[in-house]
């Protein structure tokens, strides 16, 4: 028998069973997997974390036909959500492994629930994992379930886990469901369900052309899979895939009722802004929006009419998908193992951030947490990176995706309350000079106090030692309005940055050597060197619970410290200050390494010898990037270097000599 072997995405498909690899540490799931809906979804997340835990790979085993094509009483009403095409680009963009494609027949379903797990589940497949739904069945009559997994579980070295019912507003998920949602119109339900947009397939052929009379032609789609179930009758908003390009239009389902003598159901769609010859191209239709129903009408002219107003509001959805993909205004939130923080904080900034689109950027969790947001918020719009790149690297790669005037950059444990984007939005638009600006940050925890990470504005000493308006090395202060004054700022926190879009690419965005820790304080200095403003708007208050991903007193911080510290000043100092800045911050460095060993903090002690030593090794590459750094400040310069919120003390000699705990006693 002939063999395929695909490679889609990095995905492999296999189509012979007698022919395949040997996986490693397989996690597996078994099913129709028809839709390929958000409780599906929820299922690949949980194989993809397993498979990484125990380096291994993710493999789904589906059918086709579909068993219900098959059975002994086939369905002849039956119809399929997705094609086995469709399902394989959709597993192919999940991240799966493998993809194995069981052809599905009489024969096998006969298989006892026995022979089922030993001669095809542990013979093909070695199982490390296997990974259910609540409500699998398998083997003659379907008989077998979980329980009969369990049973043969030890003696051929295998786990099961099972997947409980997923929930979306109250209904489960099921493409039942999805089916009968699609049949009575309901397409927003079955997006919603589905966690995309719901697509059809098939070729360009030629239809009556009676469009054409009427000044509106239409692509008639053909040769659509059989069994491929087509939405309910009506007009929809809808997009085409032409030759790897997305075009919208208007598309129509049904058996024209104002043409006389038609009778077979038609799927044209009216391409906007489109006249290319595409007979016998394979299209691709996505479901955007259903707005009406079929209708007959009295004649031509009155059809013409119709489709005029259809025309009207199919651009008016498209105009609104549009602003919300262009909002003015995007929070971004960057996420790593953070579904406890996203379960608890996201409802506060969906219902207070209406002006904005709010987008979560996953940076490779290996939690839940992308499904959670697809099953709980299926519209909120989700960016998946493949690898953890740090705070830095995760957004420069997430915001190349986004397309706002401003980004808010806002950390996942951070509770906002009503109007907190407005102020911060209008500074911006107010001062075209100002390039990024912060909220004043109080801690979730005590509300009266600052937070660790910002405060009420980011400042420098003149040892360029980070220091905050309402905290002093791990000092917070009492929030008394005491530092309620719009001022500018040396530099915004990063846990709440709203910064201009332009600007932030300009520049490179983030430097991503820093990983997690700095990266903000180095982005602004080389602002304020190309003549931007950075400000702090107390107006606007946040609540932030802090150290959620990296704890404050972690050696991983205190390496991160020391090291993009010094990494910072050797980028963005004058000349003339390195000559005598660099040899005291060694200074100063040892003696804080001199102090962790006095403690017993021997890790910490480690870190700032393996930070200084990172540094030393890396001096050509880091002289390399002040070179560029200074070529884009030359390049997009808006005057004269604008160094502001430095204040010309020691933070040090300060607190440590003269005790002082506040930032307004300095």
């Amino acid at each position: 028998m002939f063999v395929i072997h695909y490679l889609c995405k990095n995905m492999k498909i296999h189509t012979n069973i007698n022919d395949l690899p040997t996986f490693k540490n397989a996690v597996i799931t078994i099913g129709s997997f028809d839709g390929l809906h958000l409780g599906h979804q929820f299922i690949l997340e949980k194989i993809k974390q397993l498979a990484t835990e125990i380096d291994g790979e993710s493999v789904v085993i589906t059918f086709h036909p579909h068993p219900r094509q098959v059975l002994a009483q086939p369905d002849n009403l039956f119809r399929i959500l997705t094609s086995v095409t469709e399902k394989q680009d959709l597993l192919a963009n999940l991240g799966i492994n493998h993809l194995v494609v069981i052809p599905f027949s009489t024969d096998f379903s006969e298989q006892s629930p026995e022979a089922y797990i030993e001669s095809f589940l542990v013979k093909y497949f070695q199982p490390k994992k296997i990974v259910i739904g609540y409500d699998h069945r398998f083997g003659k009559n379907r008989v077998g379930d979980i329980d009969y997994l369990k049973k043969y579980a030890q003696q051929h070295d295998y786990e099961v886990i099972e997947i409980q019912k997923q929930e979306i507003d109250e209904l489960i998920i099921s493409s039942t469901k999805i089916r009968n949602a699609l049949d009575n119109g309901d397409l927003e339900a079955a997006n919603n369900l589905l966690g995309y947009n719901y697509k059809l397939s098939g070729t360009v052929t030629k239809g009556d052309q009676i469009g054409r009379t009427i000044g509106f032609p239409t692509a008639n789609i053909g040769h659509v899979d059989a069994l491929k179930l087509v939405p309910k009758v009506g007009i929809y908003a809808a997009r085409i895939l032409v030759k790897k390009v997305w075009h919208n239009g208007m598309l129509y389902i049904g058996n024209r009722p104002t043409v006389s003598g038609a009778k077979d159901l038609r799927i044209e769609i009216n391409i906007f802004d489109f006249n290319a010859d595409i007979y016998d191209e394979n299209v691709t239709i996505e479901f955007v929006e259903r707005t009406r129903d079929d209708q007959k009408f009295d004649g031509l002219p009155a059809l013409m009419s119709a489709l005029k107003n259809d025309e009207i509001v199919t651009k008016v959805v498209f105009e609104k998908q549009k602003k919300a993909k262009n909002q003015k205004v995007s929070v971004v939130i960057l996420n790593y193992n953070g579904r406890q923080y996203l379960e608890k904080f996201l409802p506060s900034v969906i219902q207070f951030s209406t002006i904005a689109e709010v987008i979560i950027a996953d940076n490779a969790s290996t939690d839940d947490s992308v499904s959670f947001l697809k099953r709980q918020y299926p519209r909120v719009r989700i960016i998946q990176l493949d690898t953890n790149l740090g705070y830095a690297g995760g957004y420069n790669e997430a915001l190349k995706q986004v397309k706002s005037e401003y980004y808010v950059l806002l950390n996942s444990d951070i509770e906002v309350r009503s109007a907190w984007i407005e102020p911060m939005l209008d500074c911006l638009e107010k001062d075209k000079t100002i390039a990024a600006c912060q909220p004043k940050i109080l801690s979730f925890k005590d509300n009266a106090s600052f937070e660790h990470a910002g405060a009420s504005g980011g400042m420098m000493d003149i040892f360029a030692y980070p220091l905050c308006r309402g905290r002093l090395f791990y000092d917070t202060e009492q929030d008394t309005g005491q530092y309620d004054d719009e001022i500018n700022i040396f530099w915004a926190s990063g846990a709440a940055m709203f910064i201009r879009a332009e600007v932030f690419h300009a520049f490179n965005g983030f430097d991503a050597a820093h990983f997690a820790h700095q990266e903000e304080i180095d982005l602004c200095w080389r602002l304020q060197r190309a003549g931007f403003g950075i400000k702090v708007v107390p107006n606007s208050v946040i609540y932030h619970v802090g150290g959620g991903t990296l704890d404050y007193n972690s050696p991983f911080k205190t390496y991160l410290n020391f090291r993009n510290s010094l990494m910072m000043i050797l980028k963005n100092e004058t000349v003339p200050n390195l000559f005598w800045l660099i040899p005291l911050r060694l200074v100063l460095d040892g003696v804080a390494g001199a102090m962790f060993l006095l403690k017993g903090q021997f890790q910490n002690f480690l870190n700032v010898i393996k930070a200084h030593f990172w540094v030393y090794f890396h001096i050509f590459s880091i002289l390399e990037k002040r070179k560029l750094y200074q070529n884009l400040i030359d390049k997009y310069s808006i005057g004269a270097s604008n160094i502001q919120g430095k204040i010309n003390k020691s933070i040090v000699y300060q607190y440590f000599i003269n005790k002082k705990r506040k930032y307004y006693e300095l």
